[in-house]
């Protein structure tokens, strides 16, 4: 007769904590940043990276970036290949600003990017998803729809996203249609959009603007764009389209370098950090260049190459000494940061997935992150997303917004009462006043995570975290209710989609 009792308490304790963490916005750092070097070392960078800027050049493979470089005095040759000048470079950083907001549908979940504000975001990009009871499958639409709908359940993750994963079901050449309006009626987060070519951002942007309004699309920034640099040194046509388009727009453009060590970069860490450095540095100014005031993210994507097989190591201790210092040199340049996620990559939830994903993400709270993408669900080194994966990384989101608020110094914090007036010496404080006040929110509670002794476990059932996680999945997937979309606006979205199919072909998308 035990156990249903203890059942009821464990539900009733769950509907408090849920009620708690409802309450929970976007977290501020209020912990200490973590320099690695000091500024003599990180002004060594800095050249290095000036000096690759000025005599290696970066590539800028598309036409009218070309032009929009000469214009702006930038030396390019035949190759398309364009040389930054130093002073050049910092005239054109400090147009970025320092902070700003990322808009949501809903303006009560607007963000701010930049400063010691954090947001999380999930993962994005994979094809194939993995479950306990289905395995490893192709992503389909229901699955997109099913992540959307766990992200806009947690409060522990800021925005929707953008292709959380890949609609494998739908053609490619209109998929991005169909993903832009999940997005803007699934959920009313901060989305990204779509960001694999201009055509596609384009489209996204079009869409935003029937979603939230010419003037409101003019005057504030709704997407996200990732605009990778195929390193080494090198951004394409692709990529350079949709800046300049997001850019255009006054859209947020995050330049995020990609970088596996001993392929993409040199073996040392010095190296690598250098490159991704001028790399990150020449997307930014080049975004400036497009509209001064962009607002820009410095991403930082890095990780090592496992010499003897080929394949990527996430969590490797080299790559969080790199995101220590580009993050260093972010901060000196006054712009926001993109961390690390919670990457791993082991194809299941096991041992390494939880490891891998420690060590990915741990390093990134002590480096004032103020963008952390893939911070939940990503498995297979960003091949799979993981339903229960997925919601354990939420459990960890929990927990680290309860870490990043640091100390509270308020006077009821010291419990002196307690301690002087109501607990002798060898009691205890389980019923004093001050934990009676307290009890329900002193500490965050992992509700996945299990806290009873062996016994009590194995009476229950010896449920480990990979089966709890997946009836956590369904249980949110059940509660979901769909934030309200005015019926002319979705009408109108459905018009452009229906318009557009026709126009679009496969190679135009692929590029």
């Amino acid at each position: 007769m035990a156990r249903p009792a203890r059942k009821r308490r464990q539900r009733k304790d769950a509907g408090a904590n849920a009620a708690k963490v409802a309450k929970i916005t976007q977290p501020v750092m209020n912990v200490p940043v973590y320099d690695l070097v000091d500024e003599e070392k990180l002004q060594l960078i800095h050249d290095k990276s000036m000096q690759i800027m000025e005599e290696g050049g970066i590539a800028f493979l598309y036409e009218p970036a070309v032009q929009i470089l000469r214009e702006h005095g930038v030396r390019v040759d035949e190759n398309q290949v364009a040389y930054f000048d130093r002073e050049m470079v910092m005239e054109y950083l400090a147009k970025a600003p320092a902070e700003y907001t990322w808009s949501a549908r809903n303006p009560e979940r607007d963000v701010i990017i930049g400063g010691k504000h954090v947001c999380f975001a999930p993962v994005v990009g994979p094809p194939f998803v993995i479950d306990r009871e289905r395995g490893r499958r192709e992503s389909t639409h229901e699955d997109l729809l099913n992540f959307l709908k766990l992200t806009q359940m947690t409060p522990y993750l800021h925005c929707s996203g953008s292709e959380i994963v890949v609609q494998t079901d739908i053609p490619i050449e209109y998929r991005h249609l169909e993903l832009m309006y999940t997005h803007l009626t699934y959920t009313d987060k901060p989305t990204m959009g779509v960001y694999h070519t201009g055509l596609t951002g384009t489209d996204s942007i079009n869409m935003a603007r029937i979603a939230f309004g010419e003037q409101a699309m003019a005057e504030k920034s709704y997407l996200h764009c990732i605009i990778n640099v195929s390193s080494p040194r090198r951004l394409d046509d692709r990529m350079l389209s949709l800046l300049i388009a997001y850019a255009e727009a006054g859209q947020i453009i995050n330049v995020t370098p990609f970088i596996l060590s001993g392929a993409m970069g040199p073996v040392s860490i010095l190296g690598t950090v250098a490159q991704l450095n001028a790399e990150a540095l020449a997307g930014i100014v080049f975004a400036q260049m497009v509209r001064e005031g962009t607002p820009c993210v410095y991403g930082s994507f890095q990780s090592v190459v496992d010499l003897q097989s080929g394949a990527p190591v996430l969590g490797a201790p080299e790559s969080q000494l790199a995101l220590y210092l580009s993050a260093q040199l972010a901060r000196k340049y006054k712009i926001p940061f993109r961390a690390a996620g919670q990457y791993a990559s082991s194809k299941i939830i096991d041992a390494q997935a939880a490891y891998e994903s420690v060590l990915s993400m741990g390093p990134s709270l002590h480096c004032q992150p103020n963008f952390v993408l893939h911070a939940a669900g990503w498995l297979e080194s960003g091949l799979t997303a993981g339903y229960e994966k997925f919601v354990l990384d939420l459990e960890l989101l929990g927990m680290y917004h309860t870490y990043l608020k640091g100390i509270n110094w308020d006077d009821d914090e010291w419990a002196m009462d307690a301690i002087i007036n109501e607990v002798p010496p060898g009691g205890h404080h389980l019923g004093t006043s001050h934990t009676m006040r307290h009890y329900k929110t002193a500490f965050y509670r992992a509700d996945l995570f299990d806290y009873d002794s062996g016994e009590t476990w194995l009476a229950n059932g010896g449920e480990d975290a990979y089966e709890r996680a997946n009836k956590k999945y369904k249980e949110m997937l059940k509660r979901y209710e769909k934030p309200p979309v005015d019926p002319a606006i979705d009408e109108a979205l459905r018009a452009y989609i229906e318009k557009r199919k026709p126009e679009l072909d496969a190679a135009q998308i692929v590029g």
